[in-house]
């Protein structure tokens, strides 16, 4: 084994005992809190309500993200603050008026 190989050896391995000393730390809450927040932002950007984001328009996207906001925020409620449980409960409402309302524009549209 060359002294580069070895050196690119020690370096993964040194890479996999960051990985799973984060993981040790990491919490599913996290994660979840983290998606909901990603799955938020797509839902929204697919809205197309903006100049900027018309053209990447994607209602089913954005329905997909409420049904995905509307399953996992119940199983968080005994594991985050009640405080941000009603943000994304308030998200989700704020997401589906905006849905409605991009629904109407594209009914119009096409009418």
């Amino acid at each position: 084994m060359s002294e580069s190989d070895y050196e690119a050896e020690l370096e993964q391995e040194a890479i996999a005992r960051e990985l799973a000393e984060e993981l040790r730390k990491l919490r599913v809450e996290d994660v979840l809190v983290n998606t909901l927040v990603h799955v938020s932002s797509i839902g929204y950007r697919r809205l197309g309500l903006t100049d900027e984001s018309r053209d990447e328009r994607d209602l089913p996207q954005t329905a997909l993200a409420i049904e995905t906001m509307q399953a996992l925020v119940p199983v968080l409620e005994d594991f985050l603050p009640k405080e941000l449980v009603a943000g994304f409960e308030e998200q989700i409402a704020n997401l589906q008026l905006a849905y409605a309302k991009a629904a109407r524009e594209a009914d119009e549209s096409e009418g």
